[in-house]
């Protein structure tokens, strides 16, 4: 049996440290000791060679360009700035004073013009400052800092045998990793400049040979760095150009004692560059301990926002209704020219039983998360990216940074454990200015994140659901509908008192009783109760008229609680909700394909 014990145990650390591995790109599940064998080196500044870091020159239109335009542009893009010498921004490629080998990539792509965050990030980093860049995702935030990189490489001596990269950039997960390193493949191709990828879940090998043959930019996500660190298959001596890319992710996934060790690595005078979705007081503190005097630029709201070109559909339901609703979804959906969509499951285990559903109903459907294996993930975001599979069903693991530009459709199967993640959820939609939607399901389970998910939808300017707005009201809700101030109309609450016997009775315990009585105790009372109920609920032994039948228990959040004529009607074609709106004619009740007409009914005689 001890052999058998062991064997277990054994097997059971192993499938632990894969599946951590598998994850998020960790360093072999050993993320509370990372880094425990590097030791921090001793900078100092006056040994080490300088490097230059400022290529930054205005162009003519940008400084003869007037203040008040600069300033009713970055209104109008809502660009608010903080920090001391802010470079004015561009408004074109041109503008920007990119060399022409980066030029001639841009224009290979066909862009027309730089995003908000460009416009004024790339003077800012160009001129070697460190920065904060807090924007939505599909802001356009990997060419802020790729392309400025390709600059600050390009001005320094050539890597030597043995030097680590000159720019490194970390990412919370491989999929974001992986997509980086396409983006800065594709305009460091011209200028040849040489990147990898390096992440967990994939062999060692191969990354460790790209890392010791020498390349100008490493593209990691931290546990795996850390592994190539400590076994000195690299170095980060030479690096000179730091980029955090989804700082905000990085911490909530618990990599900050990784950040700190990689970061203590590398030189103090370096650049450092930031992006954050969300400005939570974590990553104001990482902040303010490794940048130095940076400038920070926020395009949005301060406050959690949601990208405003993505139409936001909540439907209240029942836990029992989703997979229906799903279906219904799906029907209408696969009949648009644009189909692709991504369902988002809270568990890996409810991702494979749904994604086998709806491959047993026909729908091209694959999925992704933790516990796939690199070749596995590879192929099925490639099929997901070609639309040989349009439905990608997936946990949070391809929440953040998958960039798949012609996603349109984003179906919240179980709504997140935060808002922070819903709108990263959401934001897969609605990139690079096109339009989407996103459609939640959000249940009476869920109902504590109602008032924050009012607060994004408020902010993004969308329709509200009345019964998700009353829900928001009452902060009390419990999980079964239940409110917590005495009975209401949801039924009894937890703040409900117990009678008068039953207080008397459990104080006249005896603290002295054991455990053992205490349990039968309970046991003959619940025997006791049961039989009471079901002689309660058996019909009268002499009654010949057979018991009335009771009509089925309704969904507990059910638009038939509006007082009528109010309509709420969702339209997948137009894109159109309307509340208050007198019921089509004929009235219809019900659902029909993705387009909903709640209808009222009419009120109840006294």
């Amino acid at each position: 049996m001890r052999g058998r014990s062991g064997r277990r145990s054994r097997s059971r650390d192993r499938r632990r440290s894969r599946s951590r591995d598998r994850g998020y790109g960790g360093g072999g599940g050993r993320r509370n000791t990372a880094g425990a064998n590097l030791r921090k080196p001793r900078w100092d500044l006056s040994r080490l060679e300088p490097f230059k870091k400022d290529f930054y020159v205005p162009h003519p239109n940008v400084t003869n360009r007037p203040s008040y335009e600069v300033e009713e542009w970055r209104r109008e893009k809502e660009i608010t700035l903080k920090g001391k010498c802010i470079p004015d921004l561009v408004f074109t490629f041109e503008e920007a004073g990119f060399p022409d080998y980066v030029m001639s990539e841009i224009r290979k792509m066909g862009f027309k013009h730089p995003t908000p965050i460009q416009s004024q990030g790339w003077p800012i980093a160009l001129s070697g400052r460190d920065m904060v860049g807090i924007a939505s995702t599909g802001s356009g935030k990997t060419l802020s800092y790729i392309l400025p990189a390709i600059v600050h490489i390009n001005h320094q001596p050539r890597l030597l045998r043995g030097d680590g990269p000159i720019a490194l950039v970390l990412a919370p997960t491989r999929e974001l990793a992986q997509q980086i390193q396409q983006v800065a493949t594709d305009f460091g191709r011209s200028s040849k400049i040489r990147n990898t990828c390096v992440f967990g879940g994939a062999p060692k090998g191969p990354q460790a040979n790209d890392l010791m043959d020498g390349v100008e930019i490493v593209i990691a996500t931290p546990g795996r760095l850390i592994d190539f660190l400590e076994s000195n298959r690299t170095n980060l001596r030479r690096c000179t150009y730091l980029v955090l890319d989804e700082a905000d992710r990085m911490l909530d996934m618990g990599f900050e004692p990784q950040i700190r060790k990689i970061i203590e690595q590398i030189r103090p005078d370096r650049q450092t560059l930031m992006w954050s979705a969300t400005w939570p007081k974590e990553v104001q503190a990482l902040a303010a301990e490794f940048l130095k005097d940076y400038i920070q630029i926020n395009v949005g709201s301060l406050q959690l926002s949601a990208n405003h070109n993505i139409l936001q559909i909540i439907d209240v339901c029942q836990e029992y209704e989703k997979e229906t609703k799903l279906s219904t979804l799906l029907k209408e959906i696969m009949a648009e020219k644009e189909n692709k969509t991504i369902i988002f499951i809270e568990t890996k285990k409810r991702v494979d039983e749904i994604t086998r559903k709806m491959k047993r109903d026909g729908w091209p459907a694959v999925c992704i998360h933790g516990d796939k294996s690199q070749q596995e993930r590879d192929w099925v975001l490639q099929d997901f990216r070609t639309g040989k599979a349009p439905i990608l069903v997936a946990t949070d693991v391809a929440a953040r940074g998958l960039d798949v530009e012609d996603v349109k459709f984003v179906i919240n199967f179980d709504y997140p454990s935060n808002s922070e993640d819903y709108v990263h959820r959401i934001g897969r939609t609605g990139r690079s200015q096109r339009t989407g939607t996103a459609y939640t399901f959000f249940t009476p389970a869920n109902a504590n994140k109602a008032a924050d998910l009012v607060s994004v939808l408020k902010e993004a300017k969308q329709v509200i659901n009345p019964k998700l707005q009353e829900m928001a009201d009452n902060r009390n809700w419990s999980s079964n509908g239940s409110s917590g101030r005495g009975r209401s109309r949801w039924g009894r609450g937890r703040g409900h008192q117990p009678s008068h016997r039953s207080v008397s009775r459990s104080r006249s315990r005896s603290p002295r009783r054991g455990r053992r009585d205490r349990s039968r105790s309970r046991d003959r009372n619940r025997r006791k109760k049961s039989r009471s109920t079901s002689r309660d609920r058996s019909p009268p032994r002499n009654s010949k008229s057979a018991p009335s039948q009771q009509p089925p228990p309704q969904p507990l959040m059910s638009y038939q609680n509006i007082p009528p004529p109010n309509t709420f009607t969702y339209s997948l074609s137009n894109g159109s909700m309307f509340f208050n709106a007198p019921p089509p004619p004929p009235p219809t009740q019900g659902v029909t394909g993705l387009y909903y007409n709640y209808t009222a009914p009419p009120p109840a005689p006294r």
